[in-house]
């Protein structure tokens, strides 16, 4: 059994991808380009944004997003602690500051009415992250940010297509980051990632930032990146943009699976969705009691888990000049130490789920 079964999902568009990689072959023309421009179109028209920038990584995105908003020395960006790294090391890296605030332990987003209390004259902006592919609460992350003109960069990494009633995650904000990393919902065959936004001027400063901050070649306007979209990447990434809502409603359909088997083990609480979204479930996060014997019960039996993450980022050795002590932000600690994630990805057999439900009904049956 597989955690993702990329090969498997390769199989079933071999064709396509096969004379998609042949065409950029035969073509000759590697970075950006036409292939890269119709990728981008068909993002935005995907996603409902008017503008959709590609870049090297979804890290980049957000980096990237911080640079056209003049993010840098001293500010300080809102952000939470449970989340992947990028989202907090793009703030370091711009010299800013990155001020953690908990999490709503239901959803693992950001908890919006804690937000407020964080804001000092230095901060500029917001950066919610929709983890696990469901929406942070957007209502009130952007009515905050209204009300003291900050920015909001979405980092919409893991939710491409999620809904927030109605808008589409990294359309809300100043700018929503994606990423196309192998293991996501859209995943190419290594590294990409994309820049929303409906900011024009926004756009066109991205676009430069991300060759080095040159509009024209070898005349440059800003200190910019490489950061630049690969046609490769790009040709492989338009063949998968044609099943993306197929393969998430796969995902959401193993996920009611899941749900309605595990939902009366009392030492289990299934992910909740919460009204007015639409999940896509990048991951299929549970939290339990004893993770870390769960975790090693299945894979006796070659049941595959992933924890996202086990140690808060506030709790991370990088992060220790910022002062932050254990249990300054208890809800997003506990879920460090209760999170487990189960296989979840589209063409996922019933066989293979029902297995993993045996084996965790059978775990906690002998407690």
């Amino acid at each position: 059994m597989q955690y993702l079964d990329l090969i498997k999902q390769y199989k079933s568009i071999k064709k396509e991808i096969d004379q998609a990689i042949k065409n950029i072959l035969n073509k000759g023309h590697f970075i950006l380009g036409s292939e890269v421009k119709e990728f981008e179109e068909q993002v935005a028209k995907h996603c409902r944004a008017k503008y959709a920038i590609g870049v090297n990584s979804g890290t980049d995105a957000l980096l990237l997003s911080l640079m056209a908003l003049n993010i840098g020395q001293d500010d300080e960006v809102i952000t939470p602690s449970f989340t992947f790294i990028s989202t907090v090391e793009v703030i370091a890296l711009c010299k800013a500051k990155p001020v953690f605030v908990d999490i709503d332990p239901e959803t693992f987003n950001i908890d919006a009415d804690k937000i407020e209390k964080v804001i000092t004259k230095k901060t500029k902006a917001i950066i919610p992250v929709h983890l696990f592919g469901q929406s942070a609460e957007m209502d009130k992350i952007m009515k905050i940010a209204r009300k003291y003109k900050l920015k909001v960069i979405e980092d919409a990494a893991q939710s491409i297509g999620a809904k927030y009633k109605g808008k589409i995650t990294g359309t809300i904000g100043d700018t929503g980051c994606l990423s196309f990393f192998p293991s996501k919902n859209l995943g190419g065959f290594g590294d990409g990632g994309m820049v929303l936004t409906n900011n024009k001027k926004l756009a066109e400063k991205i676009r430069i930032l991300r060759a080095h901050g040159s509009k024209i070649k070898y005349y440059h306007h800003y200190l910019g990146v490489n950061s630049r979209l690969d046609a490769l990447q790009a040709a492989i990434l338009k063949v998968k943009l044609k099943y993306l809502n197929k393969w998430s409603q796969q995902r959401r359909k193993n996920a009611q699976y899941y749900n309605a088997q595990l939902k009366n083990i009392k030492q289990v609480i299934v992910p909740k969705t919460t009204s007015g979204n639409t999940h896509i479930f990048n991951q299929y996060t549970i939290r339990v009691k004893q993770r870390n014997q769960l975790q090693k019960h299945l894979k006796q039996y070659d049941i595959p888990t992933q924890i996202y993450y086990p140690l808060c980022l506030h709790l991370q050795p990088i992060f220790k000049s910022l002062k932050y002590k254990k249990a300054s932000l208890p809800k997003s600690e506990k879920a460090s130490q209760e999170v487990l994630s189960l296989p979840i990805y589209p063409g996922l057999p019933r066989k293979d789920q029902d297995f993993i439900i045996k084996k965790i009904k059978e775990f906690y049956e002998k407690k």
